[in-house]
Formats: structure tokens, C-alpha cells, sequence
């Protein structure tokens, strides 16, 4: 039988992949990391060590508070991006969408959320709200859009339509298509991507501090402004310690949401019927789930409906104090309004100013370098990481419990602390930045890869190694194909990811285009600040239709 020809927009697709890993290979050389550099110029690192002498910490009690109000803003800013997100994954998705200037539309509200810096939105909030979480809680929450809803809508491209279409073959309506047909399939994955934003936005808080957010972020701002490096390296090591418990937490719940039976039965169906029995067919080898007569009339309480309805509970309380902890003054929500028009002005029209226009795009070129730099030195360790920490791939399980360890104390760093430390070894200009992404990267992109091919078709895995098929094989065969998908949009997501990165990362001196928005910022000059962001969505927006269309030809 011949071979079927490739499509040409599939060999420009793939000549696209190589031409970006190329410029990834060419940014690493023009930054000039240099391990031997970096030994040497330890002796910076240990004056700096010298200099902080011991940790310190606040008080266990203001302490305590600062880690509740941390935590509550995060997950309340988190869930708020959820809500918002689900609407416009919807719309976003190729497979829901209306049509296509919906689709665009949507794709658009997430592409500019996700451009917009954190920062800068707190930055705006400050002025319009009164100091406190709200700001921060506004900023994460919208910031988180952009992904959360990215996420989403990928989850419903890649559903079975077979339910969907049952349904609406059966009369049923939209809501019912999507809260039946829709909703049991992406649920899980949802609630992984919640979580997962949730762990990045702990991380992120941390530089919303520098623009007034209350939390542990601002109290390190403060000790480090106050030269009193013991303290603010003892709330960084708080963060971490706090990034790395809520990463565990997170793992948690979504290994127990996935389980064991995954690809015979939804997790949906253990929870509403836990007292299903399952019948397997001999014809088809296949598990059919049945309820008896008695489950039927009354479910009893067992053991798995009590520790299901026990987890709900708690994390319907866990959301109500983070609430209460937030303190929100709502009557801000009256006042703003009034502020709104002047805050607008001061952000418009976009201007660069004094700068000029030529170092202004220099400066995004070198942001766009470090991210590529930091992508490609990411992409090796992250499928090695990934994949051993995949239960269906790791050879066995304290391989994989040793990777997702490891996974987990990367994630755990945030990158601004990280890249702080690096330049103190280095110095200032890009190469701390692009060590502190790729060291970042590794723990975000793992986890993302690792989650996608646990999340693949048992089936051809099995049916490979029914036949004799190595673990290796049954890996390049069955487990990557199914998963290169998810692969390229995580890879691409990551380069998305590491573009913001980069910005954020110039303001501690990682080089590019943020210390023109810190100097920006400062000076009140939001004109130029809007300017920066513009320049930043367009490159944003420039990688996102790479993706869509990675994914389109791939799929």
C-alpha cells in the first residue's frame, strides 16, 4: 500500500518547529552562558552570603497571617479566572464556538489577559482600589484568564464527541450537550489546570508585593528595600516551603480525581454512584458499570461517599476563609467607578517618551531571545523529568516518585527569587535570566507533560505490550504520538509563558525589555508602561497563532 503523502502545510509546520529550535540554539550562544564564568564567580555569592549572616522571620503570629492572606488572595483571584474562563473557553473552543468571530473573539480576550503582566494590572488597581488584596486579587484573577481559559478550551478540542452528539441526536439542548456531554470529560483536566494556576499564581505573588499587594510578597519587598537580606531571604524560604506544600496538595487531589480506573470509568460516575458494580464482557473485553436494585433506591453511605462528601466540604470552607481572610473592602467596588476615567488617562495614548524607539524594540528583540534561549534549554530536561514522572511511562514507582519529587522543588523556586540570586553570582544581563526560566521551566513543563501522558489512551499501550513490545517501544509508539499534541501546545504555552517571564525578570536585572517598564513604573509614566504592554501583546499574539496552528496541523 503506498505511503500517504504529507501535506505541504505539515512540512511547513514541521520546517517552523526547526527554524524556532534553531533560534532557541542561536539565543543560547548569543547569551553566552558559561559554566566555568559562573564557577568562578562564586566568590560573589558567598560576600552576598557573608553579608545576609542568618536568617530571620517575622513573628510566628504576624507570620501566620501573612501566609493566610497569601494563600487566600491567591486561590480567590484563581477561582474568580476560573469562573470567567469557562464562558470563553467555550466560545474559544473549535469544536463549541458559534463561529468564527466568536472563536476569534474569545481567543483574543485570552490571548490579551495573558499579555497583560500581573504587575502592571496591580499596578492600575493600586491606583483605583485602596491598598489591600483587592488589587491583587483583580490582577491574578484577570492575568489568569489567559491561561486557565487556553487550557480549557484545549480540554474541550480534545473531548470524544460521541456523548456530545447522543445527546443533541436525543433533542438535548446546548446546556445539556455541555453539562452532560461536555463537562465529565474535561472536568478533571479542569481542575488540574485550576490548580495547577493556582501554584503558579503562590509563585507570582511574590513581585506583586513590589507594587503594594499585601502577602508575604510585600513584606519581602520591604525587607529587601531595608537592606535586610536575613529577612527577606526567611520569607523567601517561607514562600518556597508554602509553594512546595501546595504543589503536594495539588498532586494529591488530582491523582485522586484521575485514580486508577480512569479509562473504564469517569470520576464523575465514582463519585454520583459509588456503589456501581462493574460487569466485564467477554466478547469485547470491556467494563460495563451497573447499579444494583438497592443502590439504586437509597445510596448508602460507604466509606468512598463519606471521604468524597468530607472533601467537598473542606473545600467549600477552604474557599469561604479565603474569603474572610481576603478582607475585601467591597464598597471599593462603588468608588472605583469614579477613579476609572482618570486612572485611563494616565495610561493613554501609549508613548515611549524619552526612550528611544529603536532600543525600546532592541530590548523586546532580547526579551524574545532570552524566552527562546530559556525554552530550548527547557524542552530536553522537561521530557526526561515528564516522562519518569508519568505513572504509565516511569519504570517503576520510586523512579517516579523521585521525578515528581524533583519536579515538585523546582516548581517550588519562584523564578523571581531565583533569578535575584543569579545575578547576584553572575551579574546583571540576560544570562541570569535565561538560567532562572530554564530552571523554572523545567519544573512547569514537566508537570505539564507528565499530566498529558498519564492523561493518553490506555488502549494502544496495552495492546503493545500484549504483542511483546518493549516499555520503550510501547513509549515512542503508543505514549508520545498520542501525547505530541499537548506536547507542542505545552511547548509553545511555555515559550508564551517565558515571554512575560522575561519581563518581569528585567526588572531584578535579568536583562530585556522589563527594566524600561520598571523605570516606567516608577516614574509614573504609564504612557510608556502601555507602550511596553503593546509591544508584548503583539508579540504574544504572534505566538499564540503559531500554536493554534501547530495544533491544527498535528492533530
Amino acid at each position: 500500500m503506498p505511503k500517504r503523502p504529507i501535506s505541504p502545510e505539515r512540512i511547513a509546520a514541521a520546517l517552523t518547529l526547526v527554524a524556532l529550535v534553531v533560534l532557541g540554539i542561536l539565543a543560547v550562544g548569543e547569551v553566552g552562558i558559561s559554566i566555568p564564568a559562573m564557577v568562578q564567580s562564586w566568590g560573589n555569592a558567598e560576600n552576598f552570603m557573608v553579608r545576609v549572616g542568618g536568617l530571620s522571620f517575622p513573628e510566628p503570629g504576624d507570620l501566620l497571617w501573612l501566609i493566610a492572606l497569601t494563600v487566600g488572595l491567591v486561590l480567590v483571584g484563581t477561582l474568580l479566572a476560573a469562573v470567567l474562563s469557562v464562558p470563553i473557553a467555550y466560545l474559544a473552543a473549535s469544536n463549541t464556538a458559534p463561529g468564527n468571530g466568536w472563536r476569534a473573539a474569545a481567543r483574543f480576550i485570552g490571548v490579551l489577559t495573558r499579555a497583560l503582566p500581573d504587575v502592571v494590572l496591580a499596578m492600575a488597581f493600586v491606583l483605583m482600589f485602596s491598598l489591600g488584596t483587592l488589587p491583587g486579587i483583580l490582577a491574578i484573577g484577570i492575568h489568569s484568564i489567559g491561561m486557565i481559559s487556553k487550557m480549557f478550551a484545549d480540554a474541550i478540542e480534545q473531548i470524544d464527541e460521541g456523548p456530545r452528539l447522543a445527546i443533541r441526536a436525543a433533542g438535548g439542548s446546548k446546556m445539556q450537550e455541555f453539562s452532560a456531554g461536555i463537562l465529565p470529560q474535561v472536568l478533571p483536566s479542569w481542575v488540574a489546570t485550576v490548580l495547577h494556576r493556582n501554584d503558579i499564581n503562590l509563585r507570582g505573588s511574590v513581585v506583586l508585593g513590589y507594587v503594594g499587594v499585601a502577602g508575604l510578597g510585600l513584606e519581602m519587598s520591604y525587607a529587601f528595600k531595608a537592606l535586610n537580606y536575613g529577612k527577606g531571604l526567611g520569607i523567601a524560604l517561607v514562600i518556597f516551603v508554602l509553594c512546595v506544600v501546595m504543589e503536594i496538595v495539588s498532586s494529591l487531589v488530582r491523582g485522586a480525581m484521575l485514580g486508577q480506573e480512569r479509562q473504564t470509568r469517569s470520576w464523575m460516575d465514582r463519585i454520583v454512584h459509588p456503589r456501581l458494580r462493574a460487569k466485564r464482557d467477554a466478547a469485547t473485553d470491556r467494563v460495563a458499570w451497573a447499579a444494583s436494585p438497592q443502590s439504586a433506591v437509597r445510596r448508602p453511605w460507604t466509606a468512598q461517599r463519606v471521604r468524597n462528601t468530607t472533601a467537598g466540604g473542606i473545600a467549600v470552607l477552604v474557599v469561604l476563609g479565603s474569603v474572610v481572610v481576603s478582607d475585601i473592602n467591597w464598597m471599593d467596588f462603588v468608588t472605583f467607578w469614579a477613579k476609572l476615567p482618570e486612572t485611563a488617562a494616565k495610561f493613554w495614548p501609549p508613548s515611549f517618551g524619552n526612550y528611544d524607539a529603536s532600543a525600546m524594540f532592541t530590548a523586546m528583540r532580547d526579551t524574545v531571545a532570552i524566552a527562546l534561549a530559556a525554552t530550548v534549554l527547557t524542552l530536553l530536561p522537561s521530557l526526561v523529568l515528564g516522562s519518569l514522572a508519568a505513572s504509565n511511562v516511569a519504570p517503576s514507582r520510586g523512579a517516579r516518585g523521585i521525578a515528581r519529587f524533583l519536579l515538585v522543588g523546582i516548581r517550588g523556586i519562584p523564578e523571581l527569587i531565583l533569578a535575584i540570586v543569579l545575578v547576584v553570582i553572575t551579574g546583571l544581563g540576560p544570562q541570569a535570566g535565561v538560567i532562572a526560566l530554564a530552571i523554572g521551566g523545567i519544573g512547569l513543563l514537566g508537570k505539564l507533560i507528565a499530566d498529558s501522558f498519564e492523561e493518553v489512551d490506555r488502549g494502544p499501550e496495552r495492546a503493545l505490550r500484549a504483542v511483546g513490545a518493549t516499555r520503550l517501544q510501547t513509549y515512542a509508539s503508543a505514549t508520545v504520538p498520542q501525547g505530541m499534541q499537548a506536547l507542542i501546545g505545552h511547548s509553545f504555552y511555555m515559550l508564551d509563558t517565558n515571554i512575560r517571564a522575561a519581563t518581569i525578570l528585567g526588572i531584578v536585572g535579568g536583562g530585556g525589555v522589563g527594566y524600561y517598564l520598571l523605570n516606567a513604573s516608577q516614574g509614573s509614566r504609564y504612557e510608556t508602561v502601555t507602550a511596553i504592554v503593546l509591544m508584548i501583546l503583539v508579540t504574544v499574539l504572534v505566538v499564540e497563532g503559531l500554536a493554534m496552528w501547530m495544533r491544527k496541523v498535528f492533530r
